[in-house]
């Protein structure tokens, strides 16, 4: 299948050409943008340093991803069509489309993607495609970067004889936690508690454990979904793919220390960090004509007087969820900004979600930010700008990082009712507001986030880590 391509900007980061053999590096990410976004972000810093990079997602995703082409980066986009599936909404080609129950069904269409990527590495390794030859683009991969739901994959690169990396945009704790098939069969989990404790192959002192609702949703990951695979299986299906050299993830050793080696020994293969992938130093615009209440509002509070609120673009926010935070957050007393969604199960026709007199606002600079926990929020808001947190995860990975946050001294995790739905109340929400902003504790908090900044967010080793991994590719493939 013929790819459609295109040149795209590198990264922020003004590193020189690789000076070893250059790559062609194929990339494809989940069809997630908390996935897409950091792989892009790979992608860019691996052109930036003198590789071909083909990008691989869908059509409306590359609109959505699209960057400005820059001249001499070699990063092309290649574009394939999703295929329907019956209950999948149309035109969804992404998480950010299709509610949480429809997930399932975007990952059977997902799977329809390996007919054509297998041809889209055909065509590269015989020189047919419509890659640029002086670029890289129409010489054989010599890796293949890809995500943890791509089970496919491993027969097309064996084909071809293609190493293979698994790129995880996750935290290393919630690998940890997951473990291997060869950990899981030997201490098998089979209730919602088992889940709520550190598994027993991770043998130091930990925060890694989940609350009830959270490890429901776990649980979750280990049972077959609408496309016929559980997570875990898409995952673990690596483990004896020979193909697969190394696991790359999107932490570093100053973020999450011990587990690294941990990894590696379970996995069987070398775990490696690419840094956290900071964005650049760049802030978005604000359109003073559309929001110049927003603009004088901001210019009148005092500095670090204000908590942003935001809970990410795919957390299982309920109405419920956002009626008490809005409660805690007026009873806080503090100045805050909301960047807010339309909760899941909102519905138009019913009660108001928020009450009387509680405004939302769009993003400024703060003194606190209110979080759902995910990693890539983490990482923006503690390690880029060392802000302190107050944690209010949902699923996934989310209680880990909240966890390891708190015991870190950089945030407050705000308490949850024990049950399935791990219920908040508003005065709670309130209490943790108010420690953060207004308490020594909160100042305390403040001072080891700065702390925590300068170290995980020193610009120079993060870039020193990404050319540790081109080393690594290099040595691999």
């Amino acid at each position: 299948m013929a790819a459609e391509t295109r040149r795209q900007e590198g990264a922020t980061s003004a590193t020189a050409p690789a000076a070893s053999p250059s790559l062609h590096v194929v990339v494809f990410p989940w069809l997630a943008f908390g996935h897409m976004i950091p792989f892009l972000e790979l992608s860019k810093r691996l052109a930036r340093r003198g590789h071909a990079v083909t990008f691989v997602t869908t059509p409306a995703n590359a609109a959505r991803l699209g960057a400005p082409t820059s001249p001499g980066i070699h990063l092309r986009v290649a574009a394939l069509a999703l295929p329907e599936v019956e209950g999948l909404p149309g035109g969804a080609e992404s998480t950010a489309d299709v509610p949480p129950e429809k997930v399932g069904l975007l990952k059977k269409a997902f799977d329809g993607l390996a007919a054509p990527f297998a041809d889209l590495v055909a065509e590269s390794c015989s020189g047919d495609g419509d890659g640029d030859a002086a670029a890289g683009f129409s010489r054989k991969p010599d890796f293949i970067i890809h995500d943890f739901a791509h089970n496919w994959i491993w027969p097309i690169a064996e084909e071809h004889e293609i190493a293979c990396a698994v790129f995880l945009i996750l935290p290393a704790a919630i690998i940890a936690f997951l473990g291997s098939r060869e950990a899981n069969e030997a201490h098998p989990r089979s209730t919602i508690e088992d889940y709520m404790v550190a598994p027993p192959w991770i043998d130091f002192p930990t925060t890694i454990a989940h609350r009830r609702h959270e490890a429901i949703a776990i649980a979750a990951a280990f049972q077959p979904n609408d496309s016929g695979v559980s997570d875990m299986d898409r995952f673990w299906e690596m483990h004896h793919r020979p193909c697969c050299r190394l696991i790359v993830l999107r932490s570093c050793p100053e973020a999450e220390p011990r587990l690294f080696p941990l990894l590696t020994k379970m996995m069987a293969r070398p775990v490696v960090p690419s840094g956290l992938l900071l964005p650049g130093d760049e802030v978005a615009a604000v359109d003073e004509d559309d929001n110049v209440d927003v603009v004088r509002w901001l210019d009148s509070q005092p500095r670090q007087s204000v908590v942003y609120v935001a809970l990410g673009s795919e957390a299982p926010v309920t109405a419920s969820h956002v009626r008490e935070l809005a409660v805690g957050l007026e009873l806080s007393g503090a100045r805050f900004l909301w960047a807010l969604r339309r909760p899941s199960g909102y519905d138009a026709g019913g009660e108001e979600v928020l009450p009387e007199g509680c405004g939302c606002w769009g993003t400024a600079p703060v003194g606190a930010f209110v979080t759902h926990c995910g990693w890539g929020s983490t990482v923006e808001s503690l390690f880029r700008f060392g802000l302190p947190l107050v944690m209010l995860p949902f699923v996934a990975d989310q209680g880990l990082i909240a966890r390891a946050m708190a015991a870190r001294g950089v945030g407050v995790e705000v308490p949850r009712e024990d049950d399935d739905e791990g219920m908040l109340r508003g005065e709670d929400v309130a209490a943790a507001v108010r420690k953060v902003m207004e308490e020594e504790e909160g100042k305390e908090m403040a001072r080891k986030a700065m702390e925590m900044r300068k170290v995980v967010g020193d610009r120079r080793k993060q870039e020193e880590y990404l050319d540790e991994l081109v080393e690594c590719l290099q040595s691999c493939r």
